[in-house]
């Protein structure tokens, strides 16, 4: 849940489809995005069983997921516009097209391999996770239904608080922003440490 909180392409297009076409529509896109999630994040956890295996990359992985999470973070904090440019959606009426929508959308945005892959072998280094079978279909099943709770969630609240001030697009943009920071601080640490 904690990678789909944040407002992204994805949640805020499941809210808008809900809100304009009804929520059984919303919830047919997020079942098409949750296809692809599960898929890459399997994927992921096959990569950080690898990884696990070949600790010299790791390593390599962890200065460039630093520098990406630092570019990320200032992008946020100091780029981002504080108002999204209005899109216009195309008339779709089929709730199959919104399952391939959701697909199609999920597939494009490739963030979530590397970020998965990256959980997965922290997941790991903590003795939280094992690179078993049951113990990453476990948490590629956890991920999955983290993602549809979330985009659940998007869909039905939407409405109730797209007025309020934390929900405007500059407070969200530094909350990624504090987020990503964050994580950079302890990347930077776990890097530093094992130096």
């Amino acid at each position: 849940m904690i990678g789909v909180i944040p407002p992204g392409l994805l949640n805020m297009t499941a809210a808008k489809i809900s809100l304009k076409e009804g929520h059984v529509r919303g919830i047919v896109f997020s079942a098409g995005v949750c296809v692809i999630v599960l898929t890459q994040t399997y994927l992921a956890s096959i990569f950080a069983r690898y990884l696990s295996k070949h600790h010299e990359v790791i390593g390599v992985l962890r200065s460039v997921a630093l520098v990406i999470f630092i570019l990320i973070t200032i992008y946020f904090l100091f780029v981002a516009k504080s108002e999204p440019k209005q899109q216009k959606e195309p008339k779709r009426r089929s709730k199959h097209s919104r399952f391939f929508q959701g697909m199609f959308l999920s597939a494009i945005n490739v963030f979530p391999i590397p970020y998965q892959a990256y959980m997965t072998i922290t997941l790991a280094s903590f003795g939280w996770m094992t690179f078993e079978k049951t113990s990453i279909m476990a948490y590629v099943i956890g991920a999955t239904t983290g993602t549809f709770v979330t985009l659940y969630m998007y869909i039905f609240f939407f409405d109730k608080i797209k007025g309020k001030a934390f929900t405007s697009q500059k407070n969200m943009n530094r909350i990624i922003g504090g987020i990503t920071g964050v994580i950079s601080i302890v990347t930077l640490i776990n890097i530093i440490q094992d130096f």
